[in-house]
């Protein structure tokens, strides 16, 4: 049922504080620092082992695996590599049944490459774990272990409570293994405390639904849309605008901001929007400088931003504010608003927002 929402997709976006405390519930020890993760109990001591992750899928799934990248580089100490599924199974992946796991991510545990890619990785007896939505789905009873999502059911075609719920389920993911290594039981402790404190951000980003209205409003005759954000947001650049490019079918590019030099720059003009996911991080600078690039070619600037900051109002043309939160768990809070600016611009334009054209919900086929 649609609740009174207009779409299944504006009603995702809406439920999302509840998906992600689905998916944290019962698992975070936070006086400890500590997730319990009951999915991966058979696996504990293969994991102390593992020594380099390949986290592999597909869309926006893949999207959520580039922010589980730098989570897990940076605060469990583990080299990475993350693959979409499709190109996986073709290439010749060099993987180690000692040192190695394969970590796949699917909203419905049925997506066809990524389900090669456990296959392939367990022809070489490496292990395997899951994060999946689905109970009971494929890739749920083929991996080695795993961990549900809990997000509950999702109807529209462009993935939103998933996505975050995935996020969540990655921070669980990172304290689990974190502390398995080296990381203390402070850093533990802060990762866990706040993480329980997401979703009641998630709702105060939600409740400045309107601001975001009106910015549709604005650019929803573009022809063209850059996305752009650093380090964990660039990931989100990426999930912007497919999900512009999934309801609205505005042609929409997701860069990493520090890529605008080598050659983004060149279609910058007055007719060409950038949306700046630019928190205040440990690249918060780098960013402003962007923009500024940006402004010097008379570019509109729709700045992702956090509360307080007054500075960006100076170089931005319009603003939709987050709340502060530890670096890594930004990109949870960064997708809402532009799930919700995706929503209004195709609202905006009539399109059929819950079935988008030519694309299906799983993808079972190559």
């Amino acid at each position: 049922e649609k609740s009174g929402f207009e779409h299944f997709m504006l009603k995702e976006i809406f439920e999302q504080p509840e998906a992600i405390k689905n998916s944290v519930r019962g698992r975070l020890i936070p006086e400890s620092g500590l997730a319990v993760l009951g999915g991966l109990e058979s696996v504990e001591q293969r994991l102390r082992q593992v020594k380099r992750i390949h986290i592999v899928a597909c869309g926006t799934a893949f999207h959520a695996g580039l922010v589980g990248e730098y989570m897990l580089e940076e605060y469990a100490g583990i080299p990475v590599e993350v693959c979409i599924g499709s190109e996986f199974r073709y290439r010749k992946a060099v993987l180690d049944p000692k040192d190695d796991a394969v970590l796949v991510i699917s909203q419905s545990g049925e997506t066809a490459d990524s389900l090669a890619a456990v296959r392939e990785a367990k022809e070489k007896g490496v292990l395997t774990l899951g994060i999946v939505n689905v109970v009971g789905s494929t890739i749920a009873q083929e991996t080695d272990a795993g961990v549900y999502t809990h997000a509950g059911p999702e109807i529209g075609v462009a993935s939103t409570k998933v996505f975050v719920s995935q996020l969540a389920v990655l921070a669980l993911f990172i304290i689990f293994l974190g502390r398995q290594r080296q990381m203390s039981v402070v850093v533990g402790k802060r990762i866990a405390e706040a993480l329980l404190a997401i979703p009641k951000q998630v709702q105060s980003i939600l409740e400045q639904d309107s601001v975001t209205k009106l910015i549709a409003q604005k650019y929803f005759k573009s022809k063209d849309v850059f996305f752009l954000g650093r380090k964990y947001n660039f990931p989100i650049a990426l999930e912007g605008a497919l999900k512009l490019k999934e309801i609205s079918y505005i042609h929409a590019e997701g860069y990493a901001s520090g890529e605008l030099k080598h050659g983004p720059l060149a279609v910058i003009d007055e007719l060409v929007p950038s949306v700046v996911v630019c928190p205040q991080d440990s690249v918060y600078e780098k960013n402003i400088s962007n923009i500024e690039e940006i402004r010097a070619r008379h570019g509109k600037i729709v700045a992702i931003a956090t509360h307080g900051d007054e500075e960006i109002k100076q170089v931005a043309d319009d603003v939709i504010y987050i709340p502060k939160t530890l670096e890594m768990l930004t990109p949870i809070l960064s997708a809402i608003p532009l799930q919700l600016l995706s929503y209004h611009v195709a609202l905006a334009l009539g399109h059929d927002i819950d079935k988008p054209r030519n694309i299906a919900k799983t993808a079972t086929v190559e």
